[in-house]
């Protein structure tokens, strides 16, 4: 079985979808620490040809707290309709904001205040739109040490599950040897997003945005094959 492991994040760009693509089963982290200044709450779109940052308020809270244990602001009750009309307004003349929209429109106004269950949720319909038929672990649930980090809870989680092999993105090529992969009995591959254009209005192209900025201008169809548009290392 080929495995991957991943933090959840909002509206992540498409190579998170494409590593979500190639597995057999992918392990969601609910019991990692929030990392502050990362992209689990944040994301870029495209705003008058360049990219602007799109943001998910959360509590002033510990920065020690794992990301289940994190809580939207209050402030988001009314938020998430700015954000909404902000998105709208961007994309309001893309080629298929008709049929992205709604998508968009349940994803903000999900009624969970919790950062985990939102974000899920937002991963479900976006993976439903795309129909990517990868299941979800959650991965409390797989049963390993929570005091284990890195390849070690990686490798756990690999073991718990029966899978042999791991996908990671191309950015933790430096963070994970294959030799100590194999030495577990996993086989370690990179999986790198090939670069590919589409058209963004008139404008010069601006890549790895959220993978709304690729569902605006892209049918699902279109998005499924994009999904193949990957190199494993």
């Amino acid at each position: 079985m080929k495995l991957a492991i991943m933090q959840p994040y909002f509206l992540p760009y498409i190579g998170y979808w494409q590593l979500m693509n190639a597995v057999d089963e992918f392990i969601v982290y609910d019991d990692i620490q929030y990392v502050k200044e990362g992209w689990v709450n944040r994301n870029r779109i495209l705003v008058n040809g360049g990219d602007d940052f799109i943001t998910i308020p959360l509590k002033r809270d510990s920065a020690a707290l794992d990301i289940c244990d994190r809580y939207l602001a209050e402030s988001w009750t009314a938020e998430r309709f700015t954000l909404f009309n902000r998105i709208s307004a961007a994309y309001r003349k893309a080629p298929c904001f008709g049929a992205v929209l709604p998508l968009v429109r349940e994803i903000l106004h999900y009624d969970e205040d919790n950062l985990f269950e939102f974000l899920l949720h937002s991963l479900y319909v976006v993976k439903n739109y795309l129909e990517i038929n990868t299941p979800f672990v959650i991965s409390s649930m797989v049963g390993v040490g929570h005091w284990l980090k890195s390849k070690n809870k990686v490798l756990a989680i690999c073991k718990a599950r029966g899978a042999a092999a791991y996908y990671n993105p191309i950015g933790g090529v430096n963070l994970y040897d294959k030799m100590e992969f194999q030495a577990a009995g996993v086989d370690l591959h990179f999986l790198r997003a090939r670069n590919f254009h589409y058209k963004q209005f008139d404008n010069a192209f601006v890549p790895s945005l959220s993978i709304l900025d690729v569902m605006m201008f892209n049918p699902a169809e279109r998005v499924r094959e994009y999904l193949e548009y990957y190199e494993l290392e």
